[in-house]
């Protein structure tokens, strides 16, 4: 049985947000049946990566997920529970039509839609909208075209109505995709531009593990917003690495976000090595060394809070 959660946290991930760009991206998720804590529908917001809203077939309630969200009014949340509660009722529908499409007449199946927009620093929109079935993706628009695209054979029923000259549900979209989502997107990055804005500098640890001749070497970088952060390991004040092992970038229960990225390398006498990092809320990019020990054969660590200042390049 497949299940829908790596598709989550694959669109989670190539969504990322640069700089101040924002993006808003909705989760719509109905399941066969409950199980594993997941209620039967459930409908999520973010801008950026910061939960805005959420509504479920638990509470039947759409709910702001952060403080500033509550500026837009009573008449806000009753109108989209409304929408919510709609929502519900034809996302069950959808998801039992899917599992006759594939022959199946119980077990836990997952049907989603995902819908997003982007708004760059330099003006560029960009959109998508897909929906995914057991975590896998089923039909994608495809935004140069307008028209969308079956990815499983079971989904060719859809496409074919949807781009039909009658019904083309694409071009549709397109006006969702180009406008209101934009639109949208800006009135709430005004209403929590202090939050999803501001400039928190990382912190930085490292470390290194010998495991005989080589050594592998671990930047952990934290607690920085936004998101997009520069992270690289150099050998003599050189770019000159050659391979790295990089966690997503992820985000922390408070908002801020940390990153992981290790090096495997043959350690001679007289190299240095050092994580660069570069992070828009720094005035010069850090440097932090890391120093061997004598006889010390497992891990040692620095922390930016004791070197920021001979840090900065």
């Amino acid at each position: 049985m497949r299940k829908m959660f790596p598709l989550i946290v694959l669109l989670l991930h190539l969504s990322a947000v640069y700089s101040d760009s924002h993006s808003l991206r909705y989760y719509y998720t109905a399941v066969s049946a409950p199980g594993f804590g997941i209620p039967e529908y459930s409908s999520v917001g973010y801008v950026d990566d910061r939960e805005i809203a959420n509504y479920n077939s638990d509470s039947r309630k759409y709910r702001p997920s952060v403080e500033w969200m509550k500026k837009l009014g009573d008449d806000y949340w009753e109108r989209n529970t409304q929408r919510g509660r709609g929502n519900e009722a034809v996302f069950r529908h959808d998801v039992k039509i899917v599992m006759e499409r594939f022959n199946q007449s119980g077990g836990f199946h997952s049907y989603q839609w995902m819908v997003g927009c982007q708004l760059d620093d330099d003006g560029r929109i960009t959109g998508y909208m897909q929906e995914g079935y057991d975590g896998e993706e089923f039909i994608a628009l495809d935004t140069r075209t307008w028209t969308y695209i079956a990815t499983m054979s079971q989904a060719q029923i859809s496409t074919q109505r949807w781009n039909s000259p009658e019904v083309q549900v694409g071009e549709r979209n397109r006006n969702y995709l180009e406008n209101v989502c934009i639109d949208w997107l800006k009135t709430y990055v005004e209403n929590g531009r202090e939050d999803l804005e501001r400039r928190v500098p990382p912190q930085v640890k490292v470390s290194a593990r010998d495991e005989d001749d080589a050594m592998t070497l671990h930047c952990l970088v934290y607690g920085f917003h936004p998101r997009h952060v520069d992270v690289k390991w150099m050998k003599n004040g050189v770019d000159d690495v050659p391979s790295y092992h990089t966690t997503h970038v992820l985000p922390n229960p408070d908002g801020t976000y940390q990153i992981r990225v290790s090096a495997e390398v043959i350690h001679k006498e007289g190299d240095s090595y050092s994580c660069y990092v570069d992070h828009s809320s720094l005035g010069a990019p850090l440097s932090i060394v890391w120093g061997r020990r004598a006889g010390y054969k497992t891990t040692s660590t620095s922390d930016t809070s004791s070197e920021s200042n001979s840090a900065k390049a």
